[in-house]
């Protein structure tokens, strides 16, 4: 009897979480987040640390402020609109080594996904202040997805730049 008990949770339980996983957006979008933590990581590695403060041109960012921009902006977008957890605050005057830029942003990747799993359906669809305009925190959270896509793909070319080839995209 307990087996079958046992049996029926396990089933509910796991049909359920199939249910909700492939009718949400906000579920595949999460998915996809992690992906691209992965993904980030991976660019972010492959780069030697003496190169860290390469630039492709002077108007540029070094490959550490894309990184770090990258981290800012998903820390500032997931706990100011998508209900994540507030960052420590970094000082940007500190310069900091390669492995410190990799731990700032996997942490922002994880504020970036407790951002998409504590925001409900319907408060996706509540508009909030913006500076460029009201926008809803749906809105919020696909331009948190196609910022950190942007920054990659120049990550891509800084690495290439330098005779490095990026690792093999992952999206989905």
């Amino acid at each position: 009897m307990k087996k079958i008990f046992s049996l029926i949770i396990f089933f509910g339980t796991f049909c359920t979480v199939k249910a909700q996983s492939t009718d949400s957006l906000q579920v595949q979008l999460a998915r996809k987040w992690t992906n691209s933590k992965s993904y980030a990581l991976k660019l972010a590695a492959l780069m030697p640390e003496k190169d860290y403060e390469f630039k492709a041109t002077d108007e540029e960012m070094t490959f550490t402020e894309q990184l770090l921009h990258v981290a800012d902006n998903m820390n500032w977008l997931s706990s100011t609109y998508l209900f994540a957890n507030a960052p420590v605050k970094r000082d940007p005057a500190i310069k900091l080594s390669k492995a410190e830029v990799l731990k700032v942003l996997a942490e922002a990747y994880d504020r970036g996904l407790q951002g998409h799993n504590r925001t409900s359906k319907m408060q996706l669809e509540e508009q909030v202040k913006f500076f460029a305009g009201p926008m809803t925190r749906r809105q919020i959270l696909i331009l948190m997805h196609d910022h950190q896509t942007h920054h990659l793909g120049q990550l891509i070319v800084y690495l290439r730049l330098k005779g490095i080839k990026p690792p093999d995209y992952v999206g989905w």
